[in-house]
């Protein structure tokens, strides 16, 4: 039973700690994306035609 208590209390500590690495890398900028949403626009969607109507 204390195994339980210590692997209970291990990963609650390890899911602490990544929570908090998270949170610095986002208010660092980890996560923003200047590039993309000013190139999104100069792609276009494809057309996918489907061949089977074409006959």
């Amino acid at each position: 039973m204390g195994v339980i208590y210590v692997l209970l209390t291990v990963s609650v500590l390890v899911a602490i700690i990544f929570f908090i690495a998270f949170i610095i890398s986002v208010k660092k900028g980890q996560y923003d994306d200047t590039y993309t949403p000013s190139v999104r626009m100069l792609f276009d969607d494809e057309l996918v035609t489907n061949k089977t109507n074409e006959k």
